[in-house]
């Protein structure tokens, strides 16, 4: 064999190889814009890094957590669920503040809803969501310029509702599907970057 056909091997080889990352990549994307389109993130922004503002995010969490908690009407889809939210993002701000001035601090609270907000992937205790775009709740405290920390308020996996997280994904209008990539139940590849 010459060298010549060692090589167009070798480009042809890399170059399916390529075809094959390239499609790969297409329907990844494709699984999780599906995926997106039935979730609302949660995304709370501390005002600084420092240790009392950074406990302070998780306190002001628990409390927005516990207010979206009592919207949520059984059996609602995630556009409805959107227009709770949006409609009562006052009171999630209100009880953020609330937690804030018993803390003993004035920072401002603002709830808002984002759409098409880029998340990096993201591994809770149960599932990891694939990195997107996504429609996301965010709760900021003061300037926002801490840490911040994600979860899914719809369907409500991250509340105290979700004591059965596949239970709570199905009534959310999650498939087998959607199911299967966020917990690798399919014993397929997880791909993961740095």
């Amino acid at each position: 064999m010459t060298q010549s056909k060692t090589l167009r091997r070798w480009e042809l080889a890399l170059l399916l190889g390529v075809a094959l990352a390239a499609l790969l990549g297409v329907w990844l994307d494709g699984a999780q814009a599906a995926l997106s389109d039935r979730v609302i993130r949660l995304h709370v922004l501390a005002n600084s890094d420092s240790e009392a503002d950074q406990a302070l995010k998780l306190r002001v969490r628990d409390a927005v957590l516990a207010e979206a908690e009592e919207l949520f009407v059984p059996g609602a889809g995630r556009a409805e669920t959107e227009e709770l939210l949006r409609a009562h993002l006052y009171d999630l701000a209100a009880a953020g503040a609330e937690v804030v001035g018993e803390a003993g601090y004035s920072y401002p609270v603002t709830a808002s809803l984002v759409h098409d907000y880029w998340f990096p992937p993201k591994t809770y205790t149960d599932f990891a969501l694939p990195a997107g775009a996504y429609t996301a709740l965010r709760i900021e405290i003061g300037a926002g310029g801490g840490q911040n920390w994600w979860c899914v308020v719809f369907p409500p996996l991250c509340t105290t509702a979700a004591c059965d997280f596949q239970e709570t994904a199905v009534a959310g209008g999650w498939g087998e599907e959607d199911l299967s990539l966020i917990t690798e139940e399919d014993g397929g590849y997880v791909l993961r970057f740095r």
